[in-house]
């Protein structure tokens, strides 16, 4: 069964390794229809994208992923059909983009401090757009402390290696109200990843409440069981299931570009929302004061 679609991309505008220019060729390269660009915390890539979409003549998403914290852990939500031009919108992003190089500041500092010796520098010019754990992991790679990026994650900057360092902690349910506030759809990404489906499970409410629309069910390594398993939730919840590769490039994630089946009625389900969404006033958003990291 051949793949048209994939909602999970990023480039170089966050931790990508291809310009969103790049990225398009590569989808075009391997029959991709639709795309969907969803860089962590940056729309500075979409308006590349969109034009070489639509040289490309590829059906274009406009998207973005948040990271967020809770109990622990990481819950990461996607968002798609976003009117990203907001002023407000930007504004907020700016702040979360900021908190990203201040993080990556601070874990160049510790593994300084280790003996282990990048620049920040370096890590900067890596990155060319948000700074992200991959950009100093491939600075560690360069420099010739580990022989693989998730040696560096192993290693020196996963949670609870010396130099991992926490950041800006947003809720799941302040994501969705962020996303929402640009008229976007929020979807859950990759949601095995989390504590467990039960888990996912106690959260669906709340986060269906704050304006949850889709569950990302079709994801890069997922077995057939999970991949079942997280569409009965989103048939349970009434969400849109999606899904996507996760590509950043070669070697960061196990999948390749369009290596995931994603049935098009997702997008198909994803437009329809998108312009029943564009009918009504976006509600409003304040981002809440960044806690303070023991």
């Amino acid at each position: 069964m051949s793949n048209e679609v994939d909602l999970h991309t990023h480039s170089t505008a966050s931790d990508g390794i291809y310009s969103p220019t790049e990225l398009l060729q590569k989808a075009k390269g391997v029959g991709l229809h639709v795309l969907a660009l969803t860089d962590h915390d940056s729309t500075n890539g979409l308006e590349e994208a969109a034009s070489a979409a639509h040289a490309l003549d590829i059906d274009f998403i406009p998207g973005i992923e948040l990271n967020t914290d809770v109990g622990g852990g990481e819950v990461h939500v996607l968002g798609y059909f976003l009117e990203y031009m907001r002023p407000e919108f930007q504004a907020i992003l700016k702040v979360l983009r900021d908190a990203r190089v201040l993080r990556g500041q601070r874990m160049v500092e510790l593994l300084n401090k280790e003996g282990v010796h990048i620049s920040w520098e370096r890590v900067r010019e890596i990155a060319q757009g948000a700074v992200g754990r991959p950009h100093v992991a491939k600075a560690l790679l360069e420099a010739g402390y580990v022989k693989s990026i998730p040696e560096a994650f192993d290693k020196y900057i996963g949670k609870g290696c010396p130099a991992y360092v926490p950041r800006y902690k947003l809720s799941p349910e302040d994501a969705v109200r962020l996303i929402a506030s640009a008229n976007g759809l929020p979807v859950i990404a990759h949601p095995v990843e989390l504590p467990g489906l039960e888990e996912l499970r106690n959260w669906l409410p709340g986060l269906v409440k704050a304006g949850l629309v889709g569950l990302e069910t079709y994801y890069g390594p997922y077995t057939e069981q999970e991949e079942q398993q997280l569409r009965a939730l989103a048939d349970e919840y009434s969400l849109i299931p999606t899904g996507g590769t996760d590509f950043h490039g070669p070697g960061i994630h196990p999948t390749p570009l369009g290596g995931r089946y994603v049935p098009y009625e997702a997008v198909e389900q994803l437009k329809a929302a998108a312009a029943k969404r564009r009918s009504h006033t976006p509600p409003v958003f304040e981002l809440p004061p960044p806690v303070e990291e023991k």
